[in-house]
């Protein structure tokens, strides 16, 4: 019985161990290293050398030395002139490159655009104490930034013909987007006799939305005088808008034939109401205010006039 056990044990264990065997065989055992063996160290730059892994040389620093010069991005800032742009007009190989060259430059300006238009500010009756009168101030002008300006304003009394009445013909040299320098001459044609003035102004729009005009005049009899206007559209509503205006008069000297004076001649305050029934159109109503001065009220009053005057004005504001 013995026997027959330890023949079956025998069997089993056989195969097994031949397995392990051919097992051995084919993959060996790693060896293992000596407790004196050193470990491999790091390459530079942080990377494990692997066995049989060819790192490149490095430098002192732990760059990888390449034995070539920098290249690209790498290289140092140098001072040479930036190459010329490549500009490869196709047109070039069919016309005179000069005349394309000429045509681009022309195609690459802004285009100038000429405007004109015409307004008349004020055109008015002036219900008055005695007699009514009429007054008008309207400005045509041509150009783009620079304009070519005529200037017309003046009033009369219905029956007696025109109190006052002047033309201008000036340039407008835009100094910015707000202001414009005008130079050019005046003619007066009332009152008598008339005179021939050289113009040089200032007109603009100032901080706060007022709108200014300045100017000195001189006579082809050397006298001088002065002008300072100002006025500011004040909007109720979209439509609805209040207009104050102020004008002041000034001269250098007494001028008794034109029947000035030295000094502040005149000043006038005005206070219109329209409704803007379009842009280009709207009619209003107000009051106006002038005051003689000086030695001009004196000559007013000379001659019969009031020395200052308030009437009820209605007129209409329009431009083309």
């Amino acid at each position: 019985m013995r026997a027959l056990l330890a023949v079956a044990l025998a069997a089993s264990t056989a195969p097994a161990a031949a397995q392990a065997m051919d097992h051995a065989m084919h993959h060996p055992a790693m060896p293992q290293p000596s407790p004196d063996a050193k470990a491999p160290q790091p390459a530079p730059g942080g990377m494990q050398a692997m066995p049989g892994m060819d790192m490149p040389p490095s430098d002192a620093s732990g760059n990888e030395a390449t034995g070539s010069e920098p290249t690209g991005t790498d290289q140092p800032p140098g001072s040479d002139e930036a190459p010329s742009p490549a500009h490869d007009r196709l047109a070039d190989r069919y016309w005179n490159p000069a005349e394309m060259a000429a045509a681009e430059k022309i195609s690459m300006q802004p285009p100038l655009t000429t405007y004109a238009r015409l307004t008349f500010d004020l055109a008015e009756y002036q219900f008055r104490a005695g007699k009514d009168g009429y007054r008008w101030e309207s400005e045509a002008w041509l150009g783009d930034l620079n304009r070519f300006v005529l200037k017309s304003k003046g009033e009369g009394t219905f029956g007696a013909g025109l109190d006052h009445a002047e033309f201008q013909a000036l340039y407008a040299k835009a100094l910015d987007p707000w202001w414009n320098l005008q130079l050019g001459i005046r003619q007066d044609i009332r009152p008598r006799p008339a005179r021939s003035w050289a113009t040089i102004g200032i007109e603009g729009r100032a901080p706060y939305q007022f709108d200014v005009q300045a100017a000195v005049f001189l006579s082809d009899k050397g006298q001088f005088t002065g002008r300072l206007e100002s006025f500011y559209d004040q909007r109720i509503t979209q439509r609805l808008i209040l207009q104050p205006r102020v004008e002041f008069d000034l001269a250098a000297q007494d001028m008794p034939d034109q029947r000035i004076g030295a000094g502040l001649s005149s000043a006038e305050l005005g206070l219109r109401l329209r409704y803007e029934i379009r842009r280009e159109f709207a009619p209003y109503i107000g009051v106006n205010w002038t005051w003689a001065a000086g030695r001009t009220a004196t000559y007013a009053r000379a001659d019969g006039k009031n020395a200052s005057e308030g009437n009820l004005v209605a007129g209409v504001r329009l431009w083309f």
